[in-house]
């Protein structure tokens, strides 16, 4: 079934305008007279951005100036189908310019690049947004805010943990009704986060009690520190306007740089502008799905690049749609029909291909779902499980990514690995994450900056850092080769394919990303291994490390040490052969030997950390 908001056609039926029409329109375009240094949006995708000398060389497309209307009425008018247009007709905040907005407005006009830019990415979205917000009677001013929020990208990521076109923060995102789960982020979805931002600026409106400049404000800042602001004027006897509050300096820009893009759409020529003109029609169509789907899948079936299908529906994080919902794509709305039919006919339950999994000694759930790249609540919802507990030898149904997961260039980890792998000045350094590290030890380390080393990777400094999780860091300090540097105890291993190994089974069991493993031993991921076929890793074996399968022989004489607790058992898995870490000793040499293979010795450090080294011999 296809959707295409009602609010948006009901619009667009209104278009058969009258001359009456087109006087109001021409009277509400007034001019704004011609507006320190304007930053794009600190989002992590742009996070160098920090000067104007950054936009320079950021593209540079003709573009067509905007038709203006028919000066003869006697010729029958024809509406323009102009977007901005439609827009500087139904601004409703009072024309303002000062300092603080002529500053903004300066950069503006100096970075021409910057707007086409922006507007460009804004086609896909300001019908619906626009439409949203008039069916709200909100200020239509409000559809330039994503400008400076995330510069129109869905993807966008700020240092703040704020995410998507609206750039919401997690705890505001869960206030107003947004899902964020591992397979989905609502904040990035623009259905999802749009309706989340203007029920939050029509809340920060009536706290505010009706004063538009402060509910932009509160927007960016939090209405908490907005009220300490007025609070503190009212005990001086200041005004409590926004211009006359005592605010971050962030925030102090922020209303400032709306109302400069205001001023510009008003009128561009008063500035020597040229802004594109933006189709006034609806981009994009709602298909509902029913239920769980592969984006592989959908892809195929809409016609459109897998790349392109998460552009439309950036909340996804994974390969495929949250089980729980929301069951929808959004599609360009000239593929949408064609879908719908195609959908038709793939039954429910092949919309996901599924893996069936026989549990082996051992193995718990939260194994089982990290292999196949999926979560625990699907496994279980899929077994009809109550909890986690599972039996060797059972068989659960699992699903599964129809392509490799590398295909899912836009996912959630596709998206990190690539930002993480953008080549940049200095050595490249792959940090395991240990006990007690945060984003401000790490940085020491390398004397980076904190923002830096999370805008590496993707994430923002004030994100949770899991033991054993991988970070870059670009340091100009000499670091050995290629070997992730950690806590001291990375090792480069040698490992032999065996019969039935895979990619992503070698990296589950050594706890390494698979990318890691096909760059370190430039091999083609999309291959099959070969038995026998030798591969290189660096492993860390320490810093909280669990489970370490030593497969051959020659990697225990590379590895010259092992961090292990003491009383900890040390066994071979081809024998009954083992031996216990006495308590009371600091370093030991420990012998492992079967009927037909004696190892050389091994040197096992004490530590806080327990590992539990499995030996098995040719």
């Amino acid at each position: 079934m296809i959707t295409i908001n009602p609010r948006i056609w009901s619009k667009f039926r209104l278009q058969t305008a009258t001359a009456v029409t087109f006087s109001c329109l021409s009277l509400a375009a007034a001019s704004a007279s011609a507006a320190p240094g304007f930053v794009e949006p600190s989002f992590i995708d742009s996070a160098d951005f920090s000067s104007e000398a950054a936009f320079a060389d950021r593209g540079n497309h003709a573009w067509h100036e905007l038709d203006g209307y028919p000066g003869d009425t006697s010729v029958p008018y024809r509406p323009s189908n102009d977007l901005l247009a439609h827009l500087r007709a139904g601004f409703s905040l009072d024309p303002l310019m000062n300092k603080r907005i002529q500053a903004q407005l300066d950069w503006f006009v100096r970075n021409p690049a910057y707007l086409e830019r922006v507007f460009t990415r804004a086609q896909r979205y300001l019908p619906f947004i626009t439409a949203e917000l008039e069916a709200r009677d909100l200020p239509l001013e409000l559809a330039l805010l994503p400008i400076v929020e995330s510069a129109y990208d869905p993807f966008a990521y700020s240092h703040g943990r704020a995410a998507g076109l609206w750039q919401i923060i997690p705890g505001t995102g869960r206030r107003f009704g947004i899902r964020q789960n591992w397979w989905y982020d609502g904040r990035r979805d623009v259905i999802d986060s749009t309706y989340g931002a203007l029920d939050y600026l029509s809340y920060l409106y009536k706290f505010n009690n009706g004063d538009w400049e402060r509910a932009i404000a509160s927007y960016n800042s939090g209405e908490g520190n907005v009220r300490k602001a007025v609070r503190r004027n009212k005990a001086r006897s200041k005004p409590i306007d926004f211009w006359n509050l005592s605010l971050s300096r962030e925030t102090s820009a922020y209303v400032p740089k709306l109302l400069a893009l205001v001023a510009i759409v008003r009128d561009p020529a008063a500035y020597g502008l040229t802004l594109p003109e933006i189709v006034n029609e609806p981009q994009f169509a709602i298909a509902d799905v029913g239920g769980q789907m592969d984006l592989a899948l959908a892809s195929e079936l809409a016609g459109l690049e897998l790349d392109t299908l998460y552009s439309y529906n950036a909340g996804f994080n994974r390969w495929a749609t949250d089980p729980a919902g929301p069951h929808r794509l959004v599609l360009p709305i000239e593929v949408a029909d064609a879908f719908t039919a195609a959908l038709a006919e793939v039954p429910e339950n092949e919309r996901v291909r599924w893996q069936r999994h026989q549990v082996k000694n051992g193995e718990a759930i939260s194994q089982i779902a990290e292999k196949y790249n999926t979560t625990l609540s699907s496994i279980r919802a899929a077994n009809n499980l109550k909890g986690n507990t599972i039996r060797a030898g059972s068989h659960l149904m699992i699903p599964v990514a129809t392509k490799p997961l590398s295909d899912y260039g836009k996912s959630a980890d596709e998206r990190r690995t690539k930002k993480q792998n953008t080549p940049r000045s200095g050595s490249r350094v792959d940090h395991l994450v240990a006990s007690g590290e945060s984003f401000w030890t790490i940085s020491r380390k390398y004397d980076v900056g904190v923002r830096e080393l999370a805008a590496w990777n993707g994430v923002a400094p004030r994100d949770t850092l899991s033991i054993g999780q991988k970070l870059v860091v670009w340091t100009k300090q000499s670091q050995p080769g290629n070997a992730i540097s950690s806590t001291g105890t990375t090792r480069k291993l040698r490992y032999t394919v065996r019969n039935g190994d895979s990619l992503a089974l070698i990296a589950s069991r050594f706890r390494i990303s698979v990318s890691d493993l096909v760059r370190w031993n430039n091999i083609n991921k999309n291959k099959y291994l070969q038995p026998g076929q030798k591969l290189t890793m660096y492993v860390d074996v320490g810093g909280g490390s669990t489970d370490i399968s030593i497969m051959d022989k020659h990697e225990i004489i590379e590895v010259k040490s092992f961090k292990i607790l003491p009383s900890a058992r040390v066994a071979r898995s081809s024998s009954s052969i083992s031996c216990t870490v006495p308590a009371t000793c600091s370093c030991m040499r420990a012998l492992c030997w079967s009927s037909r293979l004696l190892f050389g010795p091994v040197e096992y450090l004490l530590n806080t950390w327990p590992i539990l080294l499995s030996l098995k011999y040719m």
